[in-house]
């Protein structure tokens, strides 16, 4: 089957780019001597982060319990669930969870270390946590220095908690738009982070692991290891999307997933209408440059999206034709955000569709 037969909106994977990506990332981090361990809050698809482990990958990280759970049954058994995990509900599914493999979790509270206590006490060994720390994206996690050592060392004395290391997340890179700039958020970012492990050592809580993620700055966060980086979590690297390609580490070449969507309206000489929404690309990057790309086509500019329709203009002088029924691949702003709004993507090789993959962790939030 051609890919542009396929039917539409579709969710498309070209698996060469995908590929060349995996390998990429797994060598930059394999060279500079640090664990990679992918998000798959990214892909949610099981069979993507076998891929990922068999290039190199240390383990994954899952955004949330259930994705975990996808990933565990079918046969990943090193995960980090990378956010905290609260109530009975939640505490039991861990507790199976461990039964079938090694389950890290990260933590920014002695409340949730509490909560989470017996199922260390009870269970074949200590629970592993990150505890996680506040670098500047303002998310998760205290300030660096004495309030997470302090909470570091709260934490320790939880019966059934081993803490294993400080986590970051470095959100704020995506704001920082050259090199330069983003660089500087590495440097503060590891000093912050070495210096709150030493900090915590001097209280008594010592530990090696130094675990941190963004795919913008991934790369040089993988050069610290002489600084105590022992880990890095990428996720949007397996696909990149507009954003990576605006913040500059990566290209449209290397962008590997894509919305096929149909033209069904040309309203005038410039407007055109693809039967694809927010529904399918989410809002996320709108008013950014490049927002949303079509592929190949250099005089087409996606303008905005309602729910099922996105509006674009055609620069005439551009001298191309598009018609009603003609098919766009058009590259999402934020493709995270995009694989959680299908049930499965089409995977192919060049324009030969390879099959179907399903998205097995879609919807799991909880």
């Amino acid at each position: 089957m051609n890919l542009f037969d396929v039917d539409t909106p579709a969710l498309i994977v070209d698996l060469d780019k995908m590929e060349s990506n995996i390998t990429e990332m797994a060598a930059a981090t394999r060279d500079a001597g640090v664990r990679l361990r992918p998000h798959t809050k990214t892909h949610k698809i099981p069979e993507f982060a076998h891929m990922q482990v068999a290039a190199g990958a240390a383990g994954i990280t899952c955004a949330k319990l259930g994705e975990a759970e996808v990933m565990v049954d079918d046969g990943l058994d090193d995960v980090l669930v990378a956010y905290p995990i609260v109530g009975p509900s939640k505490i039991a599914r861990l507790e199976r969870l461990r039964e079938r493999a090694r389950v890290v979790v990260s933590i920014d509270s002695l409340e949730v270390a509490q909560g989470l206590s017996r199922v260390g006490v009870h269970g074949a060994g200590p629970l592993e946590v990150y505890v996680e720390v506040d670098t500047g994206h303002h998310r998760l996690g205290r300030a660096p220095g004495i309030a997470t050592a302090e909470v570091v060392r709260q934490i320790a004395d939880v019966p059934g908690i081993e803490v294993i290391g400080l986590l970051t997340h470095a959100g704020h890179a995506y704001g920082a738009l050259d090199l330069d700039d983003r660089a500087a958020v590495v440097q503060r970012e590891t000093e912050e982070l070495l210096a709150t492990k030493e900090l915590c050592a001097s209280l008594g809580v010592s530990f090696s692991e130094i675990s941190v993620g963004s795919t913008p700055s991934a790369r040089m966060e993988a050069l610290r290891t002489h600084d105590g980086v022992t880990e890095v979590r990428p996720g949007t690297y397996i696909f990149n999307d507009t954003a990576m390609v605006n913040l500059g580490v990566a290209t449209f070449d290397t962008c590997a997933a894509f919305i096929l969507a149909t033209v069904v309206s040309r309203p005038d000489r410039q407007r055109f209408v693809i039967d694809a929404g927010t529904k399918c690309f989410s809002s996320d990057g709108v008013g950014r440059a490049n927002w949303l790309k079509v592929a190949g086509w250099d005089d087409l500019r996606m303008d905005f999206t309602t729910e099922e329709h996105g509006v674009g203009t055609m620069d005439p002088s551009g001298g191309g034709r598009l018609e009603i029924g003609d098919k766009l691949l058009v590259i999402p702003s934020h493709v995270c955000a995009v694989f959680n709004l299908f049930d499965a993507a089409v995977v192919v090789r060049g324009e030969d569709v390879i099959g179907d993959v399903q998205v097995r962790g879609r919807g799991k939030v909880r």
